[in-house]
């Protein structure tokens, strides 16, 4: 039976994309005049999986430039070359190549073959001719500094027992073989296992071993790394043989022959048994030190994202059928039904700890996101003729999958801003009194039910002349008396830039418009400080989910509204001497601070809702750092809501982050407590009867529910 290779291409794009991007960060990260042998090492072992898999899977173009930088690591990390500047720059333009052409495999884009063959004679130019071998093992090893055992030719016993579902993975030998043979003589002899009766089992498992005998001035971790890519540690023994030892094979390979693959035509049937002491119905038991496929440790599975996502809302649909059987089961007396209650609790915890095993599938770190600036800040940096030192803080902070995606764009454009208008030149640093070095900090944390991420940097800050002389431009509104706070917001506008000329950096004015829109459509916000001479800081502030959360459901007038858990921090009745009226707005005191009071019913004009503080409910939340007081006319019950968007099935609700399903099927509003807030200190609150009921809104929909 014909196997598909191509089945596995997805597996070996995403290693490989892996690899590249464990290479850039140490490159980037290491010191070319003391560089750390295991970071070296590392970065061979990088290049030589990607040169492995690339052979294996068909892909000869990427095995020949990663073999050249291969050859270039190689005798770097071997002392043979010393690290340096260019080089670790070379190094950097060849990841890049190699992304490239993975990107072109993968998905049809162009690839530069120029470039490719560019990098490869620049490659193979510093590699330089190989150092001939010295008359003895002693005087190679003190005029290279090296060990006898690095630079003589050894002779190796090499075993290669793969598993049984060697060939299943579509490995071939070919490669391995030939990687062998350019290191000196390989004799190679494959051992076939005969069982006396063959089964369907048998044809699925692997019943070829190998024998090799290697003569090369090679180390034993050298030859391992040539199986590194096909076979765990455990599957290849390797014998250092003495002179009297070395055994001859039926053929040597020699250096740029190609070594065969011997398998059988047909099983043969009827035949003794072979050299392996395993039967085909007895397997053989897990060898020590090996660690079985069933181990946590190593076990891990790949999902594709869009099985994810149909993961994420079956159990948003799971929520709001337990929400439904919770509410009917309260019609029934709980002293003649104690079981339905009871199993219904059992539901509710089920229902609750599925959620939050399904919910912490899609989280991801931060770091995914994070880990590719240090290459936009090196290569900007140059460009620009600065110097940035990059700080990553909070790399483990978990985001859902979903904002992840959409997060690099807009963090992008406020690096990019950082380096080209925040961080001086070092000539004016220095003037300044500051060092040469600009930093810029990223950094993510969670607070409450939201993710704030930071982007900081110590320049020069924003400058207020330049951003009011092009907004008097540009005929926007502004004055000499706005607060700051209020000015910066100007430089989110289309087209506002105060570059003196466009560049392929910034100057078109789009950057940080696309930073505004995007974090606004993931239900987040932006807001900037910013001090002359000390440098600026924007934040981004996003829900931490955008699938499912915990609520209190509140009723306001005939309406119900959903709060976020995580934003509420007590509800209390507050006593009629608590209550303190300043013209058309009331304050609260609690515990000596007095929190200003926001009528939930008079924001969205709602007819009914209650208006006096005395006769209804204060819900004191956490609006980012500050506390105010939510006017409720009661407090309903807590529960998990699945979010849905609103822009997609109605239409933009100013103060709300979404909606949901409740029980008994109606809609319910979301309330974003941080809009709601700048709503009500703007002055923009609803007439009375603004907010449709949930009978009118049916009766506009034709009688026919909302559907979000």
């Amino acid at each position: 039976m014909e196997i598909d290779i191509s089945q596995f291409f997805p597996l070996f794009f995403e290693e490989s994309a892996e690899h590249l991007a464990d290479m850039e960060s140490i490159l980037l990260s290491i010191d070319p005049s003391s560089p750390d042998e295991e970071e070296l090492n590392a970065v061979f072992r990088a290049a030589h999986s990607i040169k492995g898999g690339a052979g294996t899977f068909g892909f000869p173009d990427m095995a020949v430039l990663t073999h050249a930088l291969e050859s270039l690591l190689d005798r770097v990390r071997h002392r043979d070359l010393a690290l340096s500047a260019p080089m670790v720059e070379l190094f950097l333009e060849a990841g890049d190549a190699i992304r490239m052409q993975l990107a072109g495999h993968r998905d049809g884009t162009e690839v530069d073959q120029a470039k490719v063959e560019a990098l490869c004679q620049r490659l193979q130019a510093m590699v330089g001719p190989a150092a001939p071998l010295a008359s003895s093992p002693a005087s190679a090893a003190a005029e290279e500094g090296a060990s006898p055992e690095q630079s003589a030719p050894r002779s190796y016993r090499i075993e290669f027992v793969p598993p049984d579902n060697f060939f299943n993975r579509m490995v071939r030998m070919e490669p391995i073989f030939d990687e062998l043979a350019d290191m000196g003589e390989l004799l190679n002899h494959a051992r076939i296992e005969a069982p006396d009766s063959f089964e369907q089992y048998d044809y699925e498992r692997c019943l070829v071993s190998w024998e090799l005998q290697l003569t090369a001035p090679v180390t034993p971790d050298e030859i391992r790394d040539v199986f590194m890519f096909v076979a765990d540690d455990d599957e290849v023994s390797i014998e250092t043989l003495n002179a009297d030892d070395a055994g001859n094979a039926p053929e040597p390979v020699k250096p740029g022959e190609k070594a065969a693959c011997l398998l059988p035509a047909e099983p043969p049937i009827g035949a003794g048994g072979g050299p392996r002491a395993s039967s085909p119905r007895e397997p053989a038991a897990t060898p020590p030190g090996r660690k079985c496929q069933d181990h946590p440790e190593a076990s891990s599975i790949r999902v594709g994202t869009s099985k994810v996502d149909q993961l994420i809302n079956q159990m948003g649909e799971l929520v709001i059928l337990q929400a439904m059987l919770a509410q009917t089961a309260q019609q029934f007396d709980p002293l003649l039904h104690q079981d339905l209650h009871h199993g219904m609790q059992l539901l509710q915890r089920s229902t609750r700890d599925l959620q939050e095993s399904v919910m912490s599938i899609r989280m991801m770190p931060i770091s995914f996101i994070f880990n590719r600036f240090p290459r936009l800040v090196h290569d900007l940096a140059a460009k620009l003729g600065k110097q940035v030192e990059l700080k990553l803080v909070g790399e483990q902070t978990e985001l859902d999958k979903g904002l992840i995606e959409k997060l690099a764009d807009p963090l992008t454009h406020l690096v990019r801003n950082s380096l080209d208008h925040g961080i001086e030149s070092p000539q004016q640093r220095v003037a300044f009194g500051k060092p040469p070095v600009g930093t810029v900090t990223l950094c993510a944390a969670q607070t409450g039910g939201r993710i704030v991420i930071e982007v900081a940097d110590d320049g020069a800050g924003l400058n207020r002349a330049a951003i009011l002389a092009k907004a008097a431009e540009k005929g926007m509104a502004a004055s000499e008396e706005m607060a700051d706070e209020e000015l910066w917001q100007l430089i989110f506008a289309p087209g506002f830039s105060t570059a003196h000329q466009v560049t392929d950096v910034s100057g078109r004015g789009v950057g940080m418009d696309v930073v505004m829109r995007n974090v606004q459509a993931m239900g987040g916000r932006v807001s900037i400080s910013s001090q002359a001479g000390a440098g600026s800081r924007v934040l981004v502030s996003l829900p931490l989910t955008l699938a499912i959360l915990d609520g209190l459901s509140v009723r306001v007038g005939g309406e119900t509204f959903i709060v976020p858990l995580n934003s509420i921090v007590e509800s209390l009745q507050p006593k009629p001497g608590e209550i303190n009226r300043v013209g058309d707005h009331s304050t609260v005191q609690v515990r000596g601070a007095y929190l200003p009071i926001l009528p939930i019913g008079a924001v969205f004009g709602i007819a009914g809702a209650l208006q006096r503080p005395e006769e209804a409910v204060v819900m004191i939340v956490d609006a980012d750092g500050e506390q105010v007081a939510l006017l409720v006319d009661e407090l309903l019950t807590q529960h998990q809501v699945v979010i849905k968007s609103l822009e997609k099935n109605y239409r933009k609700v100013e103060g709300t982050a979404g909606a949901t399903i409740l029980g008994d099927g109606g809609i319910a509003l979301i309330l974003d407590v941080v809009d709601l807030v700048q709503l009500w200190r703007q002055g923009r609150v609803a007439p009375p009867g603004a907010v449709e009921t949930r009978t009118q809104a049916d009766a506009a929909n034709g009688g026919e529910p909302w559907k979000i």
